[in-house]
């Protein structure tokens, strides 16, 4: 329980900024963490640093005066929503080599991005027709909602933007030189880093949404909002909407994907086991594994303990 008495409070955090030494800042980070009892992941790579972290106020803001007082990250941008039950099991701090993969080693996503555009200044740039708007999200995240007239590229990772970009550059440009691109993502890492790609392939007019879909739905009021869905988020709340509330989505154990509660009504989903979108390539033998699995959540959490083994995933 927080101070509050019936609130978790979760932080998003990232910064593009060039770091050292990362295996002090490793070992440090998680100490601070441990010790104040916040739970969650951050990333560390020669780019900066990228993480999402839950806990009490008063531990949250002693992990983020350590986190500020790294180089280059005294005014790290940081987005908060609320949990009612702790999203995560365990505190991770790992050593990657982007804080976000694309695998494009020569862009420069710390001194060569596009524009910050604020969430109140957003929608009159998506409503400009002459505007590109791009989801750089994954095809799954998308299909949870997305922002009215967006492209999607329906790629399943990060790591394929860049192919997917430059494969449809001519039909997306449709002969204009430099036309205004502006994209977005979850919290603001993805498409930040796209904008370093699109800087590094020559166009000039290109912005990214300031804090994400994330400080969007948290500060646009919904009857101002082009937003159009749910907000899948990367935790145990599975979907956020406006307000950071939580979202009707839950996530199938078996293949991690959010599920809808069209989804639910499905005869392809049992909870835990399968969902319409992995029942078919599952076999018999692996829904029996994860049923046992589903089993062994459930009587945990009978005993107020949770269970490890249905932890999610780190995602791109």
């Amino acid at each position: 329980m927080t101070e509050t008495g019936h609130k978790i409070r979760v932080a998003a955090l990232y910064r593009f900024t060039p770091l050292e030494d990362r295996d002090v800042i490793r070992a440090d980070l998680l100490s601070v963490c441990n010790a104040h009892g916040i739970k969650g992941t951050i990333l560390l790579a020669p780019e900066g640093i990228n993480g999402t972290i839950a806990g009490s106020n008063s531990g949250i803001d002693a992990v983020l005066d350590h986190i500020r007082a790294l180089p280059g990250c005294t005014d790290i941008e940081v987005k908060f929503s609320a949990a009612s039950e702790m999203p995560f099991y365990r505190m991770k701090v790992r050593l990657k080599r982007e804080i976000v993969t694309m695998g494009e080693p020569d862009i420069d996503p710390v001194g060569n991005v596009g524009d910050y555009v604020a969430p109140a200044d957003w929608n009159a740039l998506i409503a400009d027709p002459d505007t590109i708007l791009i989801d750089t999200r994954n095809d799954y995240e998308v299909a949870v909602g997305t922002f009215e007239n967006a492209i999607d590229p329906k790629t399943p990772s990060f790591r394929d933007f860049p192919a997917w970009f430059r494969d449809n550059r001519e039909a997306l440009l449709a002969g204009r030189d430099n036309p205004k691109i502006a994209m977005f993502c979850t919290g603001g890492i993805r498409c930040e880093k796209a904008t370093a790609l699109l800087k590094a392939e020559g166009l000039d007019a290109v912005y990214h949404l300031q804090g994400g879909i994330l400080k969007y739905l948290e500060t646009v009021a919904p009857e101002e909002s082009r937003w159009n869905g749910e907000c899948f988020v990367f935790d145990e709340r599975v979907s956020v909407t406006h307000g950071l509330e939580r979202g009707s989505h839950t996530l199938c154990r078996a293949c991690r994907m959010p599920v809808s509660a069209a989804d639910r009504a499905s005869p392809y989903y049992v909870e835990g086991v399968s969902c319409p979108a992995c029942y078919a390539s599952r076999t018999a033998e692996q829904r029996r594994g994860y049923a046992e699995r589903q089993r062994q959540s459930e009587l945990a959490a009978a005993r107020g303990v949770p269970h490890v083994g249905a932890e999610l995933p780190d995602h791109d």
